[in-house]
């Protein structure tokens, strides 16, 4: 077989090799933290089997011997219907993390996704991909400032869209990040949050500024105060549609496209479209918030039917959670997906 490429490893052949291999390479709370999904883990390993139901009807004698994969993307040419999906905490893996994986991206000129919860400022990573385009994944805080200058943050670094994550009201419940009561070592930051940047000066960020969401006092609701972390800050059960997508958008302007992450549901995924937002990202977190969910490629059919039903402007449906294969990918592009959307295969290798 002469056209076969030699790998760079040989043992190392297909994704789930590679997560082996990290596995072996990372310390258990690294590797529990990346890895695990909520409760019994049956959504995250429904992600992966899912699409083993889907079969490929080969169609013959086409002449592919010239072809196009690229697609366009927040005003960008992807070489590849794939972008890497956001994902926090990267130094956890390597010392480069969020950089390396930057580089990465800009060298194979596919899109970036960078979670808020990033151990690099999303400065650096925007300095990293340079003229390359990036999106970050956000959550709408209850203490909203802190939301709002991230997000303007964002769009003076040169982000070209904010993912609103969606699917996170309350934190799904994953038992060994539990059981090893996980934190970050020393010496690594929740970097986009370490620091206030009011005036340019560095505030700590333990300060209890007054959330700005009203809340209903009769359910005894308290938003979160004191420092910034994912466990804390990131779930918030008083997001709704018509307060939150409209700020978001205000906020975002026309520099910024503005996405939705976690839609599962047809009922849904109309919503969305009748809020004018930019593109929808099929997503059930994977399968690390609320376990039982659809599988994400069980989900995408009826995402795709409602959007393709509402008579206004077309809106992009993109996918992920679960995707080890190309033919993974082809299969949710011939589900109707027009892009996808990787994010643990990234973290092992």
């Amino acid at each position: 077989m002469a056209n076969m490429k030699t790998p760079h490893d040989l043992n190392c052949l297909t994704i789930s090799e590679l997560e082996k291999l990290a596995a072996e390479r990372m310390d258990k709370q690294t590797r529990d933290y990346y890895n695990e999904g909520a409760d019994s883990g049956s959504t995250l390993l429904e992600n992966i089997s899912a699409y083993q139901k889907y079969r490929i009807r080969p169609r013959v004698l086409r002449d592919i011997s010239s072809i196009d994969t690229s697609v366009s993307i927040f005003g960008h040419k992807n070489s590849i219907p794939l972008g890497v999906a956001p994902t926090a905490m990267q130094c956890l893996a390597h010392d480069d993390g969020e950089l390396a994986t930057a580089r990465a991206c800009k060298n194979m000129d596919i899109v970036m996704g960078l979670s808020s919860f990033s151990t690099t400022s999303l400065e650096d990573v925007k300095s990293e991909l340079a003229s390359h385009p990036g999106a970050l994944q956000l959550y709408l805080f209850e203490d909203r400032p802190k939301s709002q200058k991230l997000i303007q943050r964002a769009k003076k670094a040169g982000y070209k869209a904010v993912m609103l994550t969606v699917d996170t009201p309350v934190l799904g419940r994953r038992n060994l990040e539990i059981r090893n009561q996980f934190t970050l070592p020393k010496h690594l930051k929740v970097a986009n949050f370490a620091r206030d940047e009011d005036d340019n000066e560095m505030v700590d960020v333990q300060e209890k500024d007054t959330p700005s969401t009203t809340t209903d006092q009769t359910n005894h609701h308290k938003p979160p105060q004191g420092p910034i972390t994912f466990h804390t800050h990131a779930p918030n059960p008083t997001l709704c549609w018509d307060r939150d997508i409209s700020w978001l958008k205000s906020q975002c302007g026309p520099e910024m496209q503005v996405w939705v992450k976690g839609i599962a549901t047809a009922e849904d995924a109309l919503i969305a479209c009748h809020h004018d937002v930019d593109g929808i990202i099929v997503s059930n977190h994977g399968g690390r918030q609320l376990n039982g969910a659809l599988a994400t490629i069980d989900a995408l059919p009826e995402v795709v039917a409602a959007v393709r039903s509402h008579t206004g402007r077309k809106v992009p449906v993109h996918v992920d959670g679960g995707i080890r294969h190309g033919t993974d990918v082809f299969k949710a592009l011939a589900l109707g997906a027009d892009f996808v959307w990787v994010g643990r295969p990234i973290l092992w290798g």
